[in-house]
Parts: C-alpha cells; structure tokens; sequence
C-alpha cells in the first residue's frame, strides 16, 4: 500500500455529532465538481489547495481519537466530496480499516474513480440527494444526474449501508408533490438505515461574498423547521 499519496484536505472535526452514528472524526476534503445552489461551502470548491497529509498522517491522527468515538462512532470522509481524491480515499478508508475504525463517506457520489474498491472499504454511505430527475439534478447542480445514478447502482449491487439526505430549500422541493415523488424514488432502495431532511440555512452565505461569487439564492429564506418536520412525516407516512 502507498503511503506516500498527499491528500488535500480542507478542515477537521474531532467530535463531530451530526455526520454519521455516533462520535465521528469528520474529515472535509479539498474540491468538488458540483456546485449545487444550497452549496454553504463554497470555499471547498477549488481542489489541490488546502492542508496536505498523507493517508498515514491522516489515520495515525484519527486513531488518537479512538477513545472518544470507540464502537459507536468512527471517521467521516466529507467535503467539499471526498471521492473527486479516490486514490487517497481508499488508502486512508484501509488504514482505518486494518485498526477497527468504522468508516463513512459522505458524497453525491460524483467525481471518483475506482468506486467498487471505495465501497468494499466503507461500512456506510451517506448519499446526498440534490434531486432525483434529469432536469432538476442538472439545475441544482450544473452537472448531469447519471454519474450519481450510478454511484447509487453500485451501492444497492453491493449491499453497502446507507442513510439517504435530501437538504430541504424553500420555492424548489418544499412541496408536498416533491416528497410524493421522492418517496417513489427512495421506496424500491435497500439497506437504507435512516433518511434525513437538512433544512436550507443561510449560514455560508457571507463566504459567497468573501470569495466574490454571485450567490444564486439570493433573497431565498431559511427553511421553516415545522414545515420541514411535515414534510419529513409525509415521506415516512409514504414509505410506510
């Protein structure tokens, strides 16, 4: 195995509560090929910027943390999306592995190579839905949807656990007709162990400003929690 490989990673947390089961050792690493209109990360876009670590580096500092996640928590590989750094991903998913480190990606599941030896080194996947149709996934994204579909294809082939997240946006998927369909999208899935809904914040958009980028939702509210309760409640009444 190469140890030698450099990642790019963009910021750490070491006990992290809401990126996976348990205490997680959250990793968010440099670049992402999306740039979806609720992006709050604007600053992880670029790639090859940010601290540089090998995967022995990286692994040697989340098993200090061992103590603290144990069992019931593990390591978080986030971004920015971790699979546009596939080769350094994978070494760094092995080394936890070979230490008894539970391993999860959160990813939309675009940009990576190599992605059946990636999941064969992942005990869960966080798999964010930006949209389910053609249409709305390239207008939320400014990418294709097929690559994603794909990505989704190979987890359901290879039985790999998962939790399914859908952020939440006034004016574009907040109706009740959205979560109809999301449901008859999520309904035929297996392994899904949880679904969460994460309510549109506006809490990065003063980065759009500081990196001088147009930020695309410009005027758009937060999402209502109550609202976002319900809707939650009607997609598990659907899948029920």
């Amino acid at each position: 195995m190469k140890n030698n490989n450099v990642g790019y990673i963009h910021s750490i947390e070491t006990m992290g509560l809401v990126d996976g089961p348990g205490i997680r050792f959250v990793v968010f690493m440099q670049g992402c090929p999306l740039r979806c209109l609720f992006c709050h990360n604007p600053d992880t876009w670029n790639p090859n910027i940010g601290i540089q670590m090998t995967p022995l580096e990286l692994v040697e500092k989340i098993e200090r943390y061992k103590p603290y996640f144990d069992k019931n928590g593990g390591v978080t590989f986030s971004g920015g999306e971790p699979l546009l750094q596939s080769e350094f991903l994978i070494e760094c998913l092995k080394l936890c592995k070979e230490k008894n480190i539970h391993t999860c990606i959160d990813t939309s599941g675009v940009g990576g190579k190599n992605i059946e030896e990636v999941l064969r080194y992942t005990d869960l996947v966080m798999w964010d839905v930006k949209a389910f149709e053609a249409q709305e996934y390239e207008t939320m994204t400014g990418i294709k949807i097929e690559e994603s579909l794909l990505f989704l294809e190979q987890c359901q082939k290879m039985n790999v656990n998962m939790w399914i997240r859908q952020v939440i946006v006034p004016g574009i998927n907040d109706s009740e007709d959205y979560i109809e369909r999301l449901a008859s999208f999520i309904k035929p899935l297996h392994n899904i162990l949880k679904i969460e809904f994460l309510p549109y914040e506006l809490l990065g958009v003063h980065k759009y400003k500081e990196l001088g980028i147009h930020y695309r939702l410009e005027g758009t509210p937060a999402m209502n929690q109550d609202k976002c309760d319900k809707l939650y409640q009607l997609l598990l009444k659907r899948l029920s």
